[in-house]
């Protein structure tokens, strides 16, 4: 999977509908990771490989999204982006985390794989005898 553009009506069917809802309430079934960007920015264009990889990685597991902040300048300011790029993470339960910055990769997998795609550890336990 590549990374995915979105609009303003996308992401309100697909992520939160803040028109319509006061409260979260995510519409997705996978974690979500979503760049507000712009075409025109440096560190942007630097993080931008690295989310098409992540991509990859977490085929299946997480999507990520990318938000022209130019195009869609009312949902940047629903969300009070004021530096670019910033990135929301979104769990699928829980409240979404938002940071200003570009990141290296192991950064980003860091905060993937402790607060959006959580694996669930099962540790067996042994029949005492």
């Amino acid at each position: 999977m590549t990374t995915i553009k979105l609009t303003t009506e996308e992401f309100k069917q697909k992520v939160f509908d803040y028109t319509a809802e006061e409260n979260w309430n995510y519409k997705g079934t996978l974690p979500a990771l979503i760049d507000f960007y712009a075409d025109w920015c440096g560190p942007c264009k630097m993080v931008a490989p690295v989310l098409e990889e992540l991509a990859k990685e977490y085929d299946g597991k997480l999507i990520i999204y990318k938000v022209d902040t130019e195009r869609e300048q009312e949902l940047a300011g629903v969300f009070d982006v004021r530096s670019i790029p910033t990135f929301l993470f979104i769990p699928v339960e829980g409240k979404p985390m938002i940071q200003p910055g570009a990141f290296p990769k192991n950064v980003f997998k860091k905060v993937i794989d402790e607060h959006l795609v959580v694996e669930k550890k099962f540790t067996s336990v042994a029949n005492p005898s």
